[in-house]
């Protein structure tokens, strides 16, 4: 759990993904893929804290809820239960919620609509796993990214793994995140 929220990511990358944050120092995070909101929770943090110490630097105090940096969280279904639970959390002024398909012409239109009134973007995908659905939100999300920040694409290690691992899910070797980057990164220096 994050901040109260269930988190369903490895550990160290639950770490790495906190050093980009810090680094990088984004004003918006999209991530695709609520699930329970740990890691919308998780980034909110991270946020307000960049808030807090953007204030101590200039020598200001920070009114709580004060601060433009937020996370776009994007499922295709946010369950009750969860939606309550990330709402009535302390950082829900920070996230924003579509319940959507991500890569639906009008979740990705108002989510381009969101990024273009903020100026460094972190983008973090990490819904389906299969590769049609992977490719098409590099598609439409990876230009988002401002410069020196990040596409993080999760769950490339599918790639890696036995095909067993996966017997219920439409993903597995041959078809998952790392061969949608493959293609992606194929396709931009094809273009380039």
């Amino acid at each position: 759990a994050f901040g109260g929220r269930p988190i369903i990511q490895y550990p160290q990358d639950i770490v790495a993904v906190q050093e980009l944050i810090w680094s990088i120092r984004p004003d918006l995070i999209i991530e695709t893929g609520i699930a329970h909101g740990g890691s919308l929770v998780m980034s909110a943090s991270m946020l307000a804290m960049l808030d807090y110490c953007d204030a101590v630097k200039a020598g200001v105090v920070l009114d709580p809820k004060a601060g433009r940096r937020c996370v776009v969280g994007l499922d295709i279904e946010i369950r009750p239960h969860n939606r309550a639970a990330i709402e009535a959390h302390p950082l829900a002024h920070k996230i924003e919620m579509i319940e959507g398909n991500s890569i639906a012409s009008e979740t990705v239109a108002r989510v381009r609509e969101i990024a273009s009134r903020y100026e460094r973007t972190l983008v973090m995908l990490d819904s389906n796993h299969t590769h049609a659905h992977v490719l098409a939100e590099l598609e439409a999300y990876a230009p988002l990214v401002s410069k020196g920040s990040y596409c993080v694409v999760f769950d490339t290690l599918i790639e890696d793994m036995p095909a067993e691992m996966f017997p219920d899910r439409p993903w597995g070797p041959g078809d998952n995140p790392k061969t949608a980057v493959r293609e992606y990164l194929r396709l931009l220096n094809e273009e380039g």
